[in-house]
């Protein structure tokens, strides 16, 4: 063989092995599934009908949750704002506590969800709300886009942005498996959904929560929050209804545009290689306790649905107390990436797997400095440290929390042990703020007057205008 002949060989051996190296890594990334998360704003955990809800339509929503795993106790941990989903949209991404960062947002330097899927051999893509998120790890996406939140929630067709964008997406040559996070501005008000919608619900027919009443029973320390003044006092139950109808539209609405989605991936032939999370990123209370928003540490308002669906995800159900942001390490080891050191959330794939039942014994939840709760299997505690008033509830005989246990005394044991949980968890996650007051504020909530109701909404009115004259 000549000195060319050998060259010439060489160089062809070793570009094989090249080639062959690329098809393997190649073959090995489209071994691993898609990864879909869609991720709505303000939706409680009781809004799907396949969960429970005989009234709700939601038919692919229902599809998920009948094929795949759901999760019954899935929560935010909380917030330090009225701005909840702030809180719990920069925690999702980034596995830490809101107590572990100064300011609005979680660091981007540190481990993030979008980072750790970049690592693994993804191509990350985010579209989503502008308002209130996290800002900062939006920026480590391969592709990050935002909605106009307020024009999006008029148009009356929730969702439909930035479903008609993934699906543009879809029709794109994929190299690499997706992690599409698509983070709605729905069904979070002002709520529009066209008549389509509505027309599928009767207002007279919608049942009133449970838990239902027209004013909350004590100083929460929020009641007159934004979203608190979205309902006049006493909520009376004929306005409840209407927000409810509302609320029920906006979420059918969002998911007729789930379903184009579904069926846009099943056209794509991606659909049975990708795993679908559904999620939101807190509840509302709507009614419930006589509050409207989320700013308040009850099952409602704290509580998400969520739901993994899709390729290795068995079909089947959990009553595991998890956290949202526990999301992105059981990502992490779902796809065979390593889950970064330092995060305050755990993995729950364990659970979905079937080889654990639960990943933790307790699960704490905070609002700002005045409401702290943990919670076991059975029993919630809720303390209101600003006016030294505390909240017990059993949870198995009284998932609606209309009875407060905590002056009886046969269950003082009860109270004592979840005090001492709450102290633990406190120290675990960073939180310093004190569970009692020296000089408590008044418990007693003063209903506003409609003068006084009016003045409240006046400096968001004037704050409005002043913007409008600075963007022009």
């Amino acid at each position: 063989m000549s000195f060319q002949h050998r060259v010439y060989f060489s160089c062809f051996f070793s570009l094989s092995l090249i080639c062959s190296s690329i098809s393997a890594v190649d073959a090995a990334q489209k071994q691993k599934p898609n990864v879909l998360f869609l991720f709505t704003d303000d939706q409680r955990a009781d809004t799907i009908h396949a969960l429970g809800n005989p009234l709700i339509q939601t038919p692919h929503l229902d599809e998920l949750a009948r094929s795949g795993f759901v999760f019954n106790n899935a929560y935010c941990l909380g917030s330090n704002s009225g701005a909840v989903c702030v809180c719990s949209r920069n925690m999702l991404l980034s596995g830490r506590t809101y107590f572990r960062w100064t300011g609005r947002f979680a660091s981007a330097k540190k481990p993030n969800f979008p980072d750790s899927m970049k690592k693994a051999g993804y191509y990350t893509y985010h579209h989503g709300k502008k308002g209130n998120t996290a800002v900062e790890i939006h920026k480590r996406f391969d592709q990050s886009k935002y909605l106009n939140d307020q024009q999006v929630r008029l148009l009356g067709q929730p969702g439909k942005e930035i479903v008609d964008n993934a699906i543009q997406y879809l029709k794109t040559k994929q190299d690499k498996p997706f992690f599409m996070y698509l983070a709605f501005a729905c069904p979070h008000d002002p709520r529009v959904a066209d008549q389509e919608y509505l027309d599928l619900y009767r207002r007279e027919k919608i049942t009133l929560p449970k838990n239902y009443l027209p004013l909350h029973p004590f100083n929460n320390g929020e009641q007159l929050v934004r979203d608190e003044l979205l309902a006049g006092f006493p909520r009376s139950k004929a306005e409840v209804r209407k927000h409810l109808h509302d609320y029920y539209a906006d979420i059918t609405g969002l998911d007729g545009h789930i379903g184009r989605l579904l069926k846009a991936l099943k056209e794509s032939g991606e659909y049975d290689n990708t795993v679908i999370i559904f999620s939101s990123d807190h509840g509302l209370a709507m009614g419930s306790h006589g509050l409207m928003g989320k700013q308040s540490l009850y099952e409602h308002s704290m509580k998400s649905p969520l739901i993994f669906s899709g390729p290795g995800i068995p079909n089947g159900s959990s009553d595991a107390l998890v956290y949202l942001y526990d999301i992105f390490p059981t990502v992490c080891e779902m796809v065979g990436t390593e889950v970064p050191q330092g995060l305050d959330a755990d993995s729950f794939w364990p659970v979905v797997t079937g080889n654990q039942s639960r990943i933790r014994d307790t699960l704490f939840t905070s609002y700002k400095e005045g409401q702290r709760s943990v919670r076991d299997k059975r029993w919630k505690l809720i303390t209101y440290p600003q006016i030294n008033k505390s909240q017990l509830f059993d949870l198995q005989n009284d998932p609606d929390e209309t009875t407060n246990l905590f002056d009886q005394s046969a269950c003082q044991t009860h109270s004592k042990r979840l005090l001492a949980k709450m102290k633990g968890w406190q120290k675990k996650v960073g939180d310093t703020s004190p569970l009692v007051s020296s000089t408590p504020q008044d418990a007693i909530f003063n209903v506003p007057t409609p003068a006084e109701l009016e003045k409240l909404k006046q400096p968001r009115k004037s704050k409005k205008k002043k913007n409008k004259k600075k963007s022009s």
